[in-house]
């Protein structure tokens, strides 16, 4: 499939009938094809032999499928259910989207599954260390269970922070780190169905929330970043990552965490738990103590000043990123998935 697409794209026949005229490649995917007509959308998203296609025109849609139908000899499954491990539910109301039946089968492929489940992702205060146990006997097979969930990662952000601290031991895993790892997963077992919830309706104003955990790298004393973004009341995109210099401060740290979190040109309301970080955005003097700071670390400032962003604080209870940064304690961190809006995936009446 992909050679032929090579193909169909040299001999330029996307333009097949006119129907595809205009559609091109996205920069950061090049296999998720767009055409804007008007205030009519189409995309196509292609995986080896496998095409979704998505608009607000049916019959714009339709007459690609047939388009594309004289070419390949496609066979049309009706409304999308189930695509490369993700479950999906329409409604007239919203998109849900899970991985119940991918979690599932990781459960029954790992012997877990009549494991007794778990209401936290990691244990509370949990710090695994580099050298802490005895090297498994098979690390690949921690590797290619670590892969796994980073998949499901992209539509369970409440375990982002559990798969972030769990793959910085791939290389020489250990015991204990494949116990926190089996512990993950009996979490899992308690909520497979949890996914991801897109209302048809929205605002469409950008809100985000970044934090961070100072220092909580307990073998290189480097801190997290950790950050989501709503588009209206869906989450669209999360992150938890070490930061690349130790931070001096809780205030540095939290500055580098909205520094990762700029990264849209939108006036976008940026959420912080740390009056320190916003006052630095805020006032140039306090730049006079902090030239400890990167340069680039400024660019919150800059983007303040730009009115692309708008920092400002909230508690920390009503910080949505913390449970991107540590492991909280079972009522913060179901009161926090609860805010991000994950929700059950409905089953399949038939």
């Amino acid at each position: 499939m992909n050679q032929e697409l090579q193909a169909l794209e040299k001999n330029d026949t996307w333009e097949l009938c006119e129907l595809l005229k205009g559609k091109k490649a996205r920069v950061h995917d090049h296999y998720l094809f767009t055409r804007t007509d008007s205030d009519d959308f189409l995309a196509l998203l292609i995986y080896v032999d496998e095409v979704i296609i998505t608009g607000n025109n049916s019959q714009a849609a339709d007459k690609v499928k047939c388009a594309l139908h004289d070419k390949f000899s496609i066979k049309d499954l009706g409304f999308m259910k189930y695509f490369l491990g993700l479950d999906v539910a329409l409604s007239e109301t919203s998109t849900l989207i899970s991985q119940r039946k991918f979690i599932l089968d990781v459960l029954k492929d790992t012997s877990t599954i009549a494991a007794k489940a778990v209401s936290m992702p990691l244990p509370k205060g949990l710090q695994l260390a580099l050298d802490d146990g005895k090297l498994l006997t098979d690390p690949d097979k921690f590797g290619r269970f670590t892969g796994r969930l980073l998949y499901v990662n992209i539509t369970r952000p409440d375990i982002n922070y559990s798969v972030q601290h769990l793959s910085q031991f791939m290389a020489a895993p250990m015991n204990p780190h494949w116990d926190a790892a089996l512990h993950l997963l009996r979490y899992l077992k308690s909520c497979p169905p949890k996914g991801l919830y897109f209302p048809v309706h929205s605002d469409l104003k950008l809100r985000a929330f970044c934090d961070a955990g100072w220092g909580s790298c307990v073998f290189s004393c480097k801190s997290l970043t950790g950050f989501c973004m709503f588009l209206g009341d869906a989450l669209i995109s999360w992150k938890t990552k070490k930061q690349n210099i130790v931070s001096k401060s809780s205030a540095e740290a939290e500055y580098r965490s909205m520094t990762a979190t700029v990264i849209v040109q939108f006036p976008i309301s940026l959420k912080c738990d740390n009056q320190a970080a916003i006052h630095i955005a805020n006032d140039p003097v306090f730049h006079e103590r902090t030239k400890n700071l990167d340069i680039d670390c400024h660019l919150v400032r800059e983007q303040l000043q730009r009115g692309f962003i708008l920092p400002s604080n909230v508690s920390s209870v009503q910080q949505l990123a913390d449970v991107f940064t540590k492991p909280l304690l079972t009522a913060s961190h179901h009161s926090l998935v609860s805010k991000l809006g994950l929700v059950d995936l409905p089953r399949d009446p038939t």
